[in-house]
């Protein structure tokens, strides 16, 4: 059997985006949602749909159920630019996707049918007409893609990110403290083509704040001298678990703060769920930690939560000597549910 004769190479690379600090000013661009998922380069066929990672690694034995949607549609052929996306709860959960990464094809299988994915669309490289669209500027591909999207109508599964021109819709986006699925915004040149593997668009992360007890701390590799802060919140029952970590201490003030921190070493430190081995973001990092008495509370910036714990590492902002460690409390990075905000197609 030969293989399918897909409109571009399995290998396509998504364009991809620098960080910045703020939107980008001036007209000509377009400002989208930044989605927390997996981003996917979603490839048809005929029958055949092949879904590949940001890493160009396949995807779609682990999500049957999109491949299987793709498959339905109506349109012979296609690439479009997306995320897959999970929600539970109304929450967009990056746990449930990474729990698809199992090598058994039965959880996979059972998982696809409890929590089916969903594909955010916002972009298009080729067109159902065979019209390969790298070369063409975003608005062109961007008409395109709204084209796909009604013509395709899989109600709730195959979705329309949304997007403006307006940096002040945009600006608002970035504002919004919901819990809408998003974690800033992207801003892409709408006069540009489709520059595969080359930062053209420019993100901004959604950054919040938390206020969180030092339940302990770690001693940098190989020093006598603080190397991170290890934080926590208290969790319903009124017990603090370890939520994660913070590691921007300046060498100005660390000499001191290690006295003040040894001054107060007192087990257990973390009454509830306690840190483990080393942590996943650093394998230079000491497994043995010194717990503390919870009287020490500092306000870290976050960018994402992922089961009760922040996902990458913090950014100490201040110490916050006028708040006492019980305030706090996991309401604090647990937001109200809300819907997904997305464009049905």
């Amino acid at each position: 059997m030969s293989p399918p004769d897909f409109l571009l190479p399995l290998s396509t690379e998504p364009m991809e985006a620098r960080s910045a600090d703020t939107l980008p000013e001036g007209e000509g661009w377009q400002f989208e949602p930044k989605w927390d998922g997996f981003r996917c380069l979603a490839f048809k066929a005929g029958d055949q749909v092949e879904l590949r990672a940001k890493s160009g690694k396949p995807l779609g034995r682990y999500f049957p159920e999109v491949v299987e949607m793709l498959a339905a549609v109506k349109a012979e052929q296609f690439v479009v630019d997306g995320e897959l996306v999970i929600e539970i709860d109304g929450h967009l959960s990056f746990d449930a996707l990474q729990m698809r990464l199992h090598p058994a094809e039965s959880r996979i299988k059972k998982l696809s049918r409890e929590t089916p994915a969903r594909l955010v669309l916002f972009d298009m490289l080729a067109t159902p007409r065979g019209e390969v669209l790298v070369d063409r500027p975003l608005v062109e591909r961007r008409a395109a893609l709204d084209s796909f999207a009604k013509a395709a109508a899989v109600k709730d599964r195959l979705l329309l990110s949304p997007c403006t021109a307006k940096r002040k819709d945009a600006q608002a986006w970035l504002s919004d403290t919901s819990d809408s699925g998003t974690d800033g915004v992207v801003a892409k040149p709408l006069h540009e083509t489709y520059h595969t593997g080359e930062r053209m668009m420019v993100k901004v992360k959604r950054l919040r704040t938390a206020d969180c007890v030092v339940g302990g701390f770690r001693y940098a590799a190989k020093s006598r001298k603080v190397g991170s802060l290890l934080l926590g919140l208290y969790n319903e029952d009124g017990r603090l678990d370890h939520v994660g970590f913070t590691s921007t201490i300046s060498n100005a003030e660390r000499s001191e703060l290690t006295e003040r921190l040894e001054g107060l070493r007192s087990p257990p430190g973390f009454s509830g769920k306690a840190p483990g081995g080393p942590s996943r973001w650093s394998t230079d990092r000491s497994v043995e930690w010194e717990p503390l008495k919870p009287e020490l509370v500092v306000e870290v910036r976050f960018d994402h939560v992922t089961s009760d714990r922040f996902r990458h590492g913090t950014k100490l902002l201040r110490w916050r000597p006028d708040k006492a460690a019980r305030q706090c409390t996991f309401e604090q990075i647990h937001p109200p549910a809300a819907e997904v905000k997305t464009k049905h197609s």
